[in-house]
């Protein structure tokens, strides 16, 4: 373990806290763990994770201003679900995403798990746009990823990060309690403010 890793274990956990609680400051956190990351990441070896940290700084911009006023008429966006068809296609995208990056990791580095990388790179891409739309299953994709995420850095000696995403595990399983329990609220509220 090394300052860079135990600093992006602070600002990783501080980040999800703030997910769960539907913060908007969840977004800068999370752009001061991703540069920690970026260095870990490429000091280990987990190229395509390393690379993917730069992906998310740049979507957390965007989700950042996307929970500001992505909304009706620019307000603040609200949690919603994720229709079958847009389902289909994160499904759809993730896969492919996987395919691809395990052959540029496969072909161009030294990488010792391609398929692995490829498929946490792929889902946690999917997984970041969804939370950027707040769509409510983005917690789902986080909780599988997070399964694989614990068990690929136990491998690569992560520990503290293979502990921290065990405890983004538990944050998401309550993130996504949290934010159903504000779902049905909202619909509630929404069926309340109904002209009858």
């Amino acid at each position: 373990m090394n300052w860079t890793e135990l600093l992006g274990f602070i600002t990783g956990a501080i980040c999800v806290w703030l997910q769960v609680k539907e913060n908007v400051w969840n977004w800068p956190a999370g752009i001061a763990n991703n540069i920690f990351y970026v260095i870990v990441f490429w000091h280990s070896g987990l190229y395509a994770d390393s690379l993917l940290q730069w992906f998310y700084i740049s979507i957390s911009i965007y989700g950042w201003w996307n929970w500001l006023h992505g909304g009706l008429a620019h307000s603040r966006l609200k949690i919603d679900r994720t229709s079958h068809r847009g389902m289909t296609l994160y499904i759809a995208l993730s896969a492919l995403g996987t395919i691809l990056f395990r052959e540029l990791l496969r072909r161009y580095t030294n990488s010792t798990v391609p398929l692995w990388d490829g498929l946490t790179t792929a889902m946690s891409l999917t997984a970041q746009y969804m939370l950027t739309r707040k769509l409510i299953e983005n917690w789902w994709w986080w909780i599988a990823v997070d399964v694989i995420y614990i068990a690929l850095y136990m491998y690569k000696r992560l520990y503290l990060t293979s502990v921290l995403y065990a405890i983004f595990l538990g944050m998401c399983i309550i993130g996504l309690r949290e934010w159903q329990r504000r779902m049905v609220h909202l619909t509630a509220s929404r069926a309340d403010e109904a002209p009858a």
